[in-house]
């Protein structure tokens, strides 16, 4: 695998960001994701993007963080939001999503995050269960779903 950086508006980026809310769709029964999301939030030194691709230039997997500060919606200064981390289920199983949040995780502390937060839903079990067993813990619920009793917000000190 190569895992690269990328603007979350390139054609890989969107063709991964169609599937993975296709499959929030399907979970949820809705339209996927609603939380507002702007290209130039992934845009260093305040966020990246990035995608891992096989041996042949496909993208098989992506995720992305966001610098966010105390905002009114539960983020704390310092916070790195993880966003859109989604493998292919073809690719799934392999270790994808640990490396590809690994390399997000060391990005945001080079760029001065002290925390990263991410949000994902109850009917998202093997997202719960990479994050636990990545050092995660629940926290206070924060962003755009934070009001829905499916959501759920973890946190790990970087």
């Amino acid at each position: 695998m190569h895992i690269r950086p990328v603007p979350f508006d390139h054609p890989d980026a969107v063709k991964l960001n169609d599937q993975v809310q296709a499959e929030y769709g399907i979970r949820y029964g809705d339209d996927g994701d609603a939380t507002p999301l702007d290209a130039a939030d992934f845009r260093p030194p305040n966020g990246l993007y990035l995608i891992a691709y096989d041996a042949l230039g496909t993208p098989v997997a992506s995720g992305g963080w966001r610098s966010q500060d105390e905002n009114g919606e539960g983020n704390e200064d310092g916070d790195a939001e993880l966003k859109r981390m989604y493998v292919i289920e073809q690719m799934r199983g392999r270790g994808l999503a640990r490396q590809v949040l690994a390399a997000l995780e060391e990005d945001a502390r080079a760029a001065g995050r002290t925390r990263m937060v991410l949000e994902t839903g109850a009917k998202q079990p093997e997202a719960v269960a990479l994050y636990t067993s990545s050092g995660y813990e629940p926290c206070g619920k924060f962003g755009y779903y934070r009001f829905h009793e499916l959501s759920l917000c973890y946190a790990k000190a970087l």
